[in-house]
């Protein structure tokens, strides 16, 4: 593959200050954040009186697990959509 188009950095070019998130504790200070605000929105569904249409919305945690199902599920058929799509790395290169 081609380097064209990555932006990856390890850690700050010479002469300029370190950003916040490059330091990996800050990063996991982050994940820990969203990881505790799931759990709060999850065990806030137990909270709050509901008015379900289907019998399935009525159970605790519903949308959450559905939209954490359907996720896995979007990801899953990208992954299968690519090894049909997928086309050579000089497919338009190629004038033959």
């Amino acid at each position: 593959m081609s380097d064209h188009g990555e932006h990856h950095r390890s850690a700050p070019q010479a002469g300029e200050a370190p950003r916040w998130l490059d330091n990996p504790g800050n990063v996991k200070k982050i994940v820990y954040l969203l990881l505790a605000i799931c759990a709060l929105l999850f065990a806030a569904d137990g909270v709050y009186h509901k008015h379900p249409y289907f019998e399935a919305e009525s159970w605790f945690g519903f949308y959450a697990i559905f939209g954490f199902v359907m996720c896995v599920g979007i990801v899953l058929v990208a992954r299968g959509l690519r090894a049909v799509l997928m086309r050579d790395e000089d497919y338009y290169d190629n004038d033959r």
